[in-house]
């Protein structure tokens, strides 16, 4: 199969905005090179072998950020260039500069997805107690309490590194206590999954309506010997499925959020939850008014840059 790597040339400022862009355009996820990252850092182990290293030696852009996402040929993406770039100009119109907002793509083929994920994916702490690790890292746990996911991106995102998913993984953290059953909804990399079972979740079902993803999920759930039970298959959303069980999860856009909810409140169990994130700020009262509408009672909002997760609750006979 080809890809084709879109790469957005724009402003630190704009890398938040451009992002919604490209996943409004179909992108589960981005990589972000940003000048501003190596602004304020010192020397450190930043070498391959743990070894000190001066961040001005290590190749980086010297201003700007470059936003990129994948896409397959499927999507005719290159025909909606022009689009994108649009949009970008016109972020200036609500404030932000995102110049030189330039659009460039680049033709990626299957056999190369992997060297291209490998220059921005590295192991990464989610939370306190979550890792995220590329399948070809020898990253090793710095204490007993550490857990370890290890992912091979693949053909699908959720690397734990796009503040969506980084919501997601610290609102499951929230409330999982162990031995819950759990949906996860639009699975991508099975991210999710794997940290459920690893925080103690019981029966885990993983869902996504990409057959792409649903292939990388079980790549990487192999990856995991104690996520080795998790069901996954691909589904429309809920539809068709009828389960009672604690929890659903879903790290999808907003607009796929809402047709989701009657059916997370129909296969919840009373007092179950729903966690929900990849809701950008200016989404997050469409989502909240469908949550309410439909009977569940919102407990908490997380915020991370312009994006939102929400832990809403089924009522129960107590509540």
């Amino acid at each position: 199969m080809q890809w084709t790597e879109v790469s957005v040339i724009t402003s630190s400022e704009a890398v938040e905005a451009v992002s919604n862009i490209l996943m409004d355009y179909g992108a589960s996820g981005v990589s972000i090179e940003d000048a501003k990252d190596f602004q304020h850092l010192k020397p450190g182990k930043y070498g391959q072998y743990g070894e000190i290293i001066d961040p001005k030696d290590v190749p980086h852009l010297s201003k700007g950020a470059i936003v990129s996402a994948y896409y397959p040929d499927s999507r005719h993406i290159a025909q909606r260039t022009a689009e994108i770039s649009a949009k970008v100009q016109k972020l200036a119109d609500f404030g932000l500069q995102s110049a030189p907002a330039e659009v460039k793509l680049t033709p990626v083929a299957d056999e190369n997805w992997k060297t291209a994920w490998e220059k921005y994916y590295h192991p990464f702490s989610v939370t306190r107690y979550l890792t995220v690790v590329p399948s070809w890292d020898d990253y090793q746990p710095k204490s007993a309490l550490e857990q370890i996911i290890r992912l091979d991106p693949g053909m699908a995102f959720g690397t734990g590194t796009h503040p969506t998913t980084q919501l997601s993984l610290q609102a499951l953290e929230m409330v999982l206590r162990g031995g819950e059953s759990l949906m996860d909804v639009g699975t991508g990399s099975g991210v999710l999954s794997i940290a459920a079972k690893l925080m103690g979740a019981d029966d885990v079902f993983a869902y996504d309506v990409d057959d792409i993803a649903v292939a990388s999920a079980k790549k990487n759930i192999n990856l995991n010997p104690r996520a080795a039970d998790i069901q996954i298959s691909a589904n429309n959303l809920l539809t068709g499925i009828h389960k009672q069980v604690d929890l659903v999860v879903a790290n999808i856009l907003a607009e796929i959020i809402v047709p989701l909810v009657p059916q997370a409140f129909a296969n919840l169990k009373p007092g179950g939850h729903f966690l929900m994130s990849g809701i950008i700020k200016d989404k997050y009262a469409l989502v909240t008014d469908a949550l309410k509408a439909h009977g569940f009672k919102i407990n908490q909002s997380l915020k991370m840059a312009d994006w939102y997760a929400i832990i809403a609750k089924k009522p129960s006979e107590e509540d």
